[in-house]
C-alpha cells in the first residue's frame, strides 16, 4: 500500500505503517498524449488541454496542494 493509499485508508484497525520512503517504492505518475493518427476517435483537443494544464505552474501547484488530513499526497515534478 502506498503512503497515499495509507492516508486515504483511514486505518480502521490501528495498523502500523512499517516501511516507507525507499526508492524501490517510488510510484511515478505520468501523462502522455496518444497519436491522433492511430486513435482518431479520441478527444485529442481535450486531452491536450488537460496535459498542458497538468504540467503548467498552476497544475503543478494544484498537485502539490492536494492533501488529506493536512498531509501532502503528491509531489509534482513535471519538466
Amino acid at each position: 500500500m502506498t503512503t497515499t493509499a495509507w492516508v486515504a485508508f483511514e486505518n480502521p484497525q490501528d495498523l502500523t505503517l512499517l516501511f516507507e520512503g525507499d526508492k524501490a517504492l517510488f510510484n511515478q505518475y505520468g501523462s502522455l498524449l496518444l497519436s491522433a493518427e492511430r486513435h482518431p476517435h479520441l478527444k485529442h483537443d481535450l486531452a491536450a488541454q488537460w496535459h498542458a494544464w497538468l504540467v503548467s505552474d498552476e497544475g503543478q501547484q494544484a498537485i502539490a496542494d492536494y492533501a488529506v488530513d493536512g498531509q501532502q499526497l503528491f509531489f509534482p515534478n513535471a519538466e
